[in-house]
C-alpha cells in the first residue's frame, strides 16, 4: 500500500516488482550512496595501522559475510582462481574480510585446493583497520551472483581500486565493465582468474581504472547526489 518504493538499482526495482507484485509505476530507483562524512573519516583514517593478518603485496581483497546462506557471494570462486594465479603470480595473496557460520566450508575450499598458505581470514577489524585494507589491497574483488547494490564496490572505488565483479544483479548498475574494473560470470574461476591477472598485469591499466572509479564515486555516489534526488522524489510526491 505504499505510495513509492525506492530501491538502489534497477535489478532491485524489478525483483521487487516481480517479487511481490508491486506496480512498476511505484518503483523508482534511487542508488545508495557513502556515508557523508566518508571523506572525512577516510582522511582522518589514512595513516590507520593494518590488521595483523593482513599478507604483503600483491593482495586481492574481499569484504562480505560468511553465511551458508550467501554463498552466492562467490567467495569460494575467489579461492578456486587461486592456484591458476598462483602460476602466474607466485607471490599473491587473498585476503577475505568477514564472519559467518561458513567460514570453515571456504578454509576447507582453499585447504583442498592446495593454496592456504595464500588465503588469510580476517575478522573482528574496526571501520579503521577495513579502511586501511581497503587502501592496502590491488584488487577488490567480490564476483557474486545476487548483490542487490553491492555498497562494498564504492568503498572499493573511492580508494581508487579497480574492482571485479558478477556480471548479475546490481553490481553491473555499479561497476563500468572494461572501464573501472571487469564484470565475470558467477562460478567461473577461470575467467575471474584471467581477469585478476589483466589487471596484475598492468599496473597502468590498474591505476587508470582505479581513478575511474574514484570519479565516478564522487561524481554518481556522494551523499550530495543522493539527497539532491531524494528531495525531488519527495517534491515530486507531495506534489502529486
Amino acid at each position: 500500500h505504499a505510495s513509492l518504493v525506492l530501491a538502489p538499482s534497477r535489478a532491485t526495482a524489478d525483483f521487487v516488482a516481480i517479487l511481490q507484485g508491486v506496480p512498476t509505476n511505484r518503483v523508482r530507483v534511487l542508488p545508495w550512496a557513502l556515508d557523508p562524512d566518508f571523506e572525512t573519516v577516510t582522511a582522518a583514517q589514512s595513516s590507520s595501522k593494518l590488521p595483523a593478518a593482513f599478507p604483503t603485496p600483491p593482495v586481492v581483497l574481499s569484504v562480505g559475510r560468511w553465511l551458508i546462506t550467501e554463498r552466492y557471494k562467490g567467495m569460494d570462486t575467489l579461492i578456486l582462481a587461486m592456484p591458476r594465479l598462483l602460476l602466474l603470480w607466485p607471490d599473491l595473496q587473498l585476503a577475505l574480510v568477514g564472519a559467518g557460520d561458513d567460514s570453515q566450508w571456504l578454509v576447507d575450499i582453499a585447504r583442498e585446493s592446495g593454496v592456504s598458505l595464500h588465503v588469510h581470514f580476517i575478522t573482528g577489524l574496526s571501520y579503521s583497520e577495513l579502511s586501511a585494507c581497503y587502501a592496502a589491497a590491488d584488487i577488490f574483488a567480490l564476483p557474486s551472483r545476487g548483490e542487490g547494490f553491492g555498497f562494498v564496490y564504492l568503498e572499493a572505488m573511492a580508494r581508487s581500486k579497480p574492482v571485479i565483479g558478477g556480471a548479475h544483479g546490481g553490481a553491473p548498475e555499479v561497476i563500468q565493465d572494461g572501464v573501472t574494473g571487469y564484470l565475470v560470470q558467477h562460478g567461473d574461476s577461470v575467467q575471474l582468474a584471467t581477469s585478476i591477472d589483466a589487471i596484475l598485469s598492468n599496473p597502468e591499466l590498474a591505476r587508470q581504472m582505479g581513478n575511474r572509479g574514484r570519479e565516478r564515486v564522487e561524481n554518481e555516489f556522494r551523499f550530495s547526489v543522493f539527497a539532491k534526488a531524494f528531495k525531488k522524489i519527495l517534491r515530486e510526491l507531495c506534489a502529486s
